[in-house]
């Protein structure tokens, strides 16, 4: 039986279950989930927040976390500054990045989610407003949303993934999960 876990992952927590490489011990996998045998199926940099999916089943852990397999993963973006129509356009189309062209993504501004508090807070500049969008790609670069909201001129604040495919982060408070079993 495959065992699927959506967990919330926080901010500043690694997506692995160990961290041998820190003379500091910072918050893995193993200080929210103890069943044994899953893996992620993909990461999240320990600086986003979101949905995280691990599983047992090694073909379907491949078939998630593999670019290839063009999965949908959707993000929430705060950005630095007052988002425009014309950084949108651009990410719709694709952005040229360091590594290449990403392929066009699935744009738009967006109301403020209603989500958590992150701890610690972002920062806030008085003069500079932010803006939310939900970008939605189906490739995997490095860092690739950051990169991406960057190169049209908005930085990200703040990077919530809420929803791979038709897994979805729901009502998942940051630090819990919950198990679906399948046959």
């Amino acid at each position: 039986m495959s065992i699927i876990i959506l967990f919330n992952k926080p901010f500043n927590v690694l997506s692995q279950f160990t961290d041998k490489n820190s003379p500091t011990e910072r918050q893995t996998l193993s200080d929210f989930i103890s069943i044994p045998s899953v893996y992620p199926a993909g990461r999240l940099d320990r600086d986003s927040e979101g949905l995280l999916i691990l599983t047992n089943n090694g073909k379907l852990q491949q078939q998630i976390a593999n670019p290839k397999h063009g999965k949908e993963k959707s993000y929430w973006v705060q950005v630095d500054g007052a988002i425009t129509a014309e950084a949108i356009k651009i990410l719709q189309s694709g952005v040229m990045l360091k590594d290449g062209l990403t392929k066009p993504a699935k744009a738009e501004i967006i109301s403020e989610p209603n989500i958590w508090e992150r701890n610690p807070p972002i920062r806030v500049r008085k003069q500079i407003p932010t803006s939310w969008i939900e970008l939605i790609i189906s490739e995997g670069k490095n860092r690739q949303v950051r990169r991406m909201t960057a190169a049209v001129g908005f930085p990200t604040l703040r990077l919530i993934r809420n929803r791979i495919e038709n897994w979805q982060l729901k009502s998942i408070q940051p630090g819990e999960f919950i198990k679906i079993n399948e046959q």
